[in-house]
């Protein structure tokens, strides 16, 4: 029973994906109705496993979004490289708590070694204590624990244990384009999302220097590697140079532009970002790994290790590196063993071939538009194209009726106040004829679009 039922799985698991290319990549109005069918009262009694799998797939697996495939260009999603979702799965039958090393050697060990091979990747110092969190705003989170963790040292108080209830105020600096989730780990972290001092950008979403505010007390200065509407990256040098001579502690949110360091025609963006005291980002985007899967890195293992640990009598810790001590987790499922897979089939050139082959496809996009007429509003410097199809009203039709298409998936957003239809090209599925197939269907739409 229990092979069979796998077996099961597996089959249609592969059916799936192998039928991506031809399907629809949102889900009909019809499809998404059918989900009624999972729904009905709490069964009394026990079901047939076979029968519960083949309705789970057959009234699910038409109502999903094909983010797996190549023609979903929607937010920053990645898909799952094959080796990953291998791996996924076996890692599901494992079924290993990361927690602690005695939970699971293996999972222990993965960590230990992706942590290295990503400190390399990513240019990043070696030493750095690291996360296996869920996704950028844990990511986010834990490294701004650490932040506040260590600031609050300096000045006398021990945050984990009195909390904030007067405690000496942190100034945290961000930029105006500073994303969401940056904001709400703040709020998570009772720093507050209003209390930031924000400064001004540039045209792309860039922090400009020449606004920077001057620094007094604790502080902490947010950077950006890779605007999540334009891919900008921040001034890293200049600002890390201005926040350190202030004593303040620099954290990067990357949770996809710090991709670029591990791509050599690309290095040149992610220059100084190296600079900064703590980093975020996302392995379930350009790493294309499954969901869900985050990373955060801390220079100083001994500032993550104080805002995260846990300890308990009955808690078995050895002395080496524990990973719930370093996690806003206790138990978690063991994301290293995907993050593992994923590095150790692409190795250091698969992982450039990635992202700059996905970087191209972007330019393509952005060179199809412009030569029939449409306005990119950015400057294409990774994997993020902004176009507006004319006045914002004519944008988002275009948008609504290419989603409603099914050919591919872009979203929207307003940028800088206009309308503008978003494209992220992050999937190492996508291929030159995806993209092609894409573009002809945006131009087709637009034009149809325009003439009403």
């Amino acid at each position: 029973m229990y092979r069979d039922l796998l077996a099961l799985a597996a089959e249609r698991a592969i059916r799936y994906r192998e039928g991506l290319d031809e399907r629809r990549v949102a889900p009909s109005p019809e499809e998404i109705e059918r989900l009624a069918a999972l729904a009905g009262p709490l069964p009394d009694g026990p079901a047939d496993p076979a029968a519960v799998l083949t309705l789970l797939d057959e009234m699910g697996s038409p109502a999903t979004v094909a983010t797996a495939g190549g023609r979903y260009f929607g937010f920053v999603n990645g898909s799952s490289l094959p080796v990953t979702l291998a791996a996924n799965w076996l890692a599901g039958a494992w079924d290993q708590n990361a927690a602690f090393v005695v939970m699971s050697p293996l999972a222990a060990a993965l960590e230990e070694i992706s942590l290295r091979w990503l400190l390399e990747l990513l240019g990043l110092p070696a030493g750095c204590g690291g996360a296996f969190v869920t996704g950028a705003t844990m990511a986010n989170f834990t490294a701004l624990a650490a932040a506040r963790h260590a600031l609050l040292e300096q000045v006398g108080w021990d945050v984990e244990a009195q909390g904030l209830f007067g405690a000496p105020p942190i100034t945290v600096i961000v930029g105006q384009e500073a994303h969401a989730s940056l904001l709400k780990a703040l709020g998570l972290l009772g720093l507050g999302r209003q209390r930031v001092v924000t400064v001004p950008v540039d045209g792309q979403g860039r922090m400009r220097v020449d606004a920077f505010p001057r620094l007094s007390g604790p502080s902490i200065v947010c950077i950006q590697a890779g605007n999540v509407n334009t891919g900008a990256f921040d001034p890293a040098r200049e600002l890390c140079a201005l926040a350190h001579e202030a004593g303040a502690w620099v954290h990067v949110d990357g949770a996809f532009g710090l991709w670029a360091a591990a791509a050599p025609v690309l290095a040149h963006l992610a220059a100084g970002f190296a600079d900064a005291d703590s980093w975020a980002t996302d392995a379930h985007k350009w790493l294309n790994v499954p969901y869900d899967s985050g990373l955060a890195f801390v220079r100083n293992p001994a500032h993550l290790r104080a805002a995260m640990a846990l300890n308990a009598a009955y808690l078995i810790q050895g002395e080496t590196r524990e990973p719930s001590q370093y996690t806003p987790e206790a138990s978690r499922r063991a994301r290293g063993i995907e993050v593992w897979a994923a590095l150790r089939a692409l190795g250091r050139a698969g992982v450039a071939d990635l992202v700059e082959r996905t970087c191209r496809h972007a330019a393509r996009f952005a060179e199809g538009l412009r030569a029939a007429g449409y306005r990119i509003l950015n400057e294409v410097v990774i994997n993020q194209v902004l176009v507006s199809f004319g006045d914002d009203d004519l944008t988002r039709r275009v948008m609504a009726q290419l989603q409603a298409d099914g050919t591919c998936w872009c979203g929207g957003t307003v940028w800088q106040g206009q309308a503008a239809m978003r494209i992220s090209v992050s999937s190492w599925a996508t291929t030159e004829t995806d993209v092609e197939r894409s573009l002809a269907a945006m131009l087709r739409i637009a034009a149809g679009q325009r003439q009403q």
